[in-house]
Parts: C-alpha cells; sequence; structure tokens
C-alpha cells in the first residue's frame, strides 16, 4: 500500500525535535539541503494504492540507505542506532524523539528490490547536485578497482563439500532416504585434508580431493533420479553439475554456491593476487565530487569507459571535455565530445611548457585512488554483502552517494571551522594593535 505521509510541520504537544538539535552539525544541515520530495514523486508509484497495509514512510527508509553508507553500518545497526540518536531522527523526517525501532532490518532489504537500480542512481544524482558547483567541473577521473563479494576463498574442495550438505539439506527436506549418508567417511577425509602443503601429506590431500568430489556426484545424482522431473531443485542441479565438470582452466568457473556470478580478477597486486567480485568503474572530478559509478563484470577498462561517461552525462547534464586515465585503458582517444588522456612515452617532439601540463594532469588524476581507498574503508565497498548482480550495481552507487553526502558535510565542517578561525586571528590581530599604540604605552608610562 501507498506509505504514510507524515505532518512535517506538526511536532510534540511539549518540545519540537528541531528545536533540541545544533543546527550547525553536519547531519542537520545535510537533512536541509536534500530535496527528499523528488523521492517521494519517483518513488510512489511504485507501491499500491489500496492493498496491503501503509508502507513506511520514503523519507525515512531512503534516509536509512543513505545513513548506512555514510556512517559505514549493517542494516541491523542503522535500525539500533535510528532508536537512540536524534540527528539520524531528524534526518529521515521525525518531527518528535521515536523511542521505538522505525522498521525492521529485512524492510531496507525489500525496499532496494523495490526501488531497483534506477532508484538508487536517483540517489547519487541527489547526492551530485547537493555539492553545487564542483560537480559541473569539465575534467574527470576514471578508474577502475575490484568490489569484492562476500564469499570464502573458493576452493574445489570446499565446494564440492557444499554440494554435499546441499544435497543432504534437500533430501531431508522432501523426505528422501539416501542410499548411504557418508558421514563417518567424510570425517575421515578431512582429517586428511588438512594440512595438504606439507610435503608428506599432499598425495594423501589430493586423494581425498578426489574422493570427496566422487561423493559429491553421486549425491547430486541420486537426487536427480529420486526427484521429480521440473522440480524448484532443478536449477540447484544443473549447478551442482557445472561445479563439478568445470576444470582448472574452464571459462565461466563458479566459485560461490550462493553467488555464482562472482569472477575472478587479477589486477596484479602484490598483496592480495586474485580478487573474487566484479569490477567497477568510477568516475570523479578534478574537485572531488563522484559523478560516475557503474558495475561490470570482469570486462577490459577500455571497454568500461564509455557506459561511465553515458552514466554521467546522465547525472550531470552533460559530457566532460576531458578525462584522464592511466595506461590500462589504451585504444581510446575519443568518445563523443569527451577527449581521452592517457600517458604517454612519446614526448620528444613535445616542448617543455606542453610536457609540463600533460604532467601536471595526470597528478592530478592520481588523487582517484585515495578516493577509491576511503570507498572501501568508509562507505562499504571494501565488501558486498548484497546478493547477485543487482546487488553489484546497487552498492557501488550507494557507496559513491555516501561519499559525496560526506564530502559535503566535510566542506561544511570546513567552512565552519575557517569562519571562526578568521574571527579569532582579527580579534587578535586588533588587540595588538591596541596594545602597542603609542596612545597606550603613553598612558602605560604615566602610571608607572
Amino acid at each position: 500500500m501507498t506509505p504514510k505521509e507524515k505532518d512535517q510541520k506538526q511536532g510534540s504537544l511539549f518540545f519540537s525535535l528541531r528545536d533540541t538539535l545544533n543546527p550547525k552539525h553536519p547531519l542537520f544541515v545535510l537533512a536541509n539541503q536534500i530535496e527528499w520530495d523528488i523521492f517521494e514523486k519517483a518513488f510512489k508509484d511504485l507501491y499500491c494504492p489500496d492493498n496491503g497495509r501503509p508502507a513506511k514512510p520514503i523519507r525515512l527508509m531512503v534516509g536509512l540507505l543513505m545513513l548506512k553508507h555514510i556512517r559505514n553500518l549493517s542494516d541491523e545497526s542503522v535500525v539500533e542506532q535510528w532508536s537512540e540518536n536524534n540527528y539520524f531522527q531528524y534526518f529521515t523526517g521525525e518531527t518528535s524523539f521515536v523511542p521505538g525501532v522505525p522498521c525492521e532490518p529485512s524492510e531496507l532489504v525489500h525496499f532496494r528490490k523495490r526501488i531497483g537500480e534506477r532508484g538508487v542512481e536517483l540517489i547519487l544524482k541527489e547526492s551530485i547536485r547537493v555539492n553545487g558547483k564542483d560537480a559541473s567541473d569539465p575534467n574527470v577521473n576514471v578508474d577502475t578497482t575490484v568490489q569484492e563479494k562476500n564469499i570464502t576463498f573458493p576452493t574445489d574442495a570446499k565446494l564440492h563439500r557444499k554440494i554435499i550438505q546441499k544435497c543432504k539439506a534437500i533430501a531431508e527436506k522432501e523426505g528422501i532416504e539416501l542410499r548411504q549418508s557418508y558421514r563417518r567417511i567424510l570425517k575421515k577425509l578431512s582429517y586428511d585434508q588438512r594440512f595438504r602443503n606439507h610435503p608428506k601429506n599432499k598425495s594423501k590431500a589430493i586423494k581425498a580431493d578426489r574422493k570427496t568430489k566422487t561423493i559429491a556426484g553421486r549425491l547430486v545424482r541420486e537426487l536427480e533420479r529420486k526427484l521429480t522431473p521440473g522440480s524448484k531443485y532443478q536449477k540447484d542441479l544443473e549447478l551442482f553439475f557445472q561445479i563439478l565438470m568445470q576444470q582448472r582452466d574452464s571459462k565461466k568457473k563458479i566459485y560461490s554456491l550462493h553467488e555464482p556470478s562472482v569472477v575472478c580478477i587479477s589486477k596484479g597486486k602484490e598483496h592480495k593476487k586474485y580478487e573474487f567480485g566484479n569490477k567497477v568503474s568510477i568516475a570523479k572530478t578534478d574537485s572531488g565530487v563522484i559523478v560516475g559509478a557503474l558495475s561490470f563484470r570482469d570486462e577490459y577498462d577500455g571497454h568500461t569507459l564509455a557506459p561511465t561517461l553515458e552514466q554521467v552525462k546522465r547525472l550531470v547534464g552533460k559530457m566532460p571535455k576531458k578525462v584522464k586515465v592511466d595506461r590500462g585503458y589504451r585504444g581510446n582517444k575519443q568518445i563523443g565530445e569527451a577527449e581521452i588522456l592517457i600517458p604517454s612515452n612519446d614526448r620528444k617532439s613535445m616542448s617543455y611548457y606542453q610536457r609540463k601540463k600533460l604532467s601536471d594532469s595526470h597528478k592530478k588524476r592520481a588523487g582517484i585512488e585515495p578516493v577509491i581507498g576511503h570507498l572501501k574503508t568508509d562507505h562499504r565497498l571494501d565488501r558486498n554483502f548484497y546478493k547477485g548482480i543487482v546487488g553489484d550495481h546497487i552498492n557501488i552507487m550507494l557507496a559513491a552517494a555516501a561519499f559525496n553526502f560526506k564530502r559535503m558535510m566535510n566542506k561544511w565542517k570546513k567552512k565552519f571551522f575557517h569562519f571562526f578561525q578568521t574571527l579569532f586571528f582579527q580579534f587578535q590581530t586588533l588587540f595588538f594593535h591596541f596594545l602597542f599604540s603609542p596612545l597606550f604605552t603613553k598612558r602605560l608610562k604615566m602610571t608607572f
């Protein structure tokens, strides 16, 4: 049903929540600068007008998504902290303090699915608008990184043991009696698979891996025989067969049962040779605002540039003039109106001024690296807990929106600090001017 509409002007009988808060607090300022009506108009049509119970207010749900990524919290934590934090409640549109929880954490999951990628992109667009003129910078820096999925480090032995567990769970749920449980054998095999890097245990571990794979195949084939054709577990069985058939050099390998869309990506990092997740492309202006954030599988960096610039044009309203990238984007010199600047070793024909200008521009491009670091450490890009390919798109855009909102809040704090710093220095200057003025020194001599 359509969300409940709350009267923002009507407060408590005794006090208003707005009057108890510091109007210079960053969250207070941000709440007043965001145009919440945009989300009300965009998401209202996603609800049924006359069936079911009234849904939670749209501002509440959108505000909780923003706060989650701004403060780097889980769904459970942001709901819990909302009931304890006055600024959180004011940010989500409350007029008086509410002691209870705003919603169940699972409702945030349903809301993300409801609004989808387009709804989250609207949040990113609003975060760009809040930053004002900084977002209209014609120069853009683009780079890619890996968004790791919430899975364990995949090995064949782990996958085969999970297949065995899944098959037993399906058999128990459907009331199917298996010929053998393999409980005692699997326990012995788990002992043999330990310490496989030791020279004495290597051959034993390899034999145990083969035996585990054989048992997994037996259970999958037995389930296939005993389940009715066209059952709801048909897709699961197909996934199990694909894992059992894949080899070391197979293409489109499956690395996780609950996240089969995960891909293995190597970015050449010394400390982390392989990463399991998906590739994301980030576009940042020279002033520091993220104006583009898109999710991909494992495409070549150069192939991600055109869709990223299209998103920048869609969010900002115009195509950037100059796009600075690294050497991983070779092969692109011009995309639409945008000029692609790639570091080149052929500088003999350039003058000193041209070389210096090109070098300075690429030094600015390196500023996107700490931005990616902040996205990972502060805004939940380090590990993606959202499911599926849609979850990949949603997580990167929410992280980018949170970065922009946080940037605006920090900018306001700097302005506030700079104001008081200027006021202090002006007072200090006037004091010393008065202290060392001729009239004051003359009176001081007369006193002594």
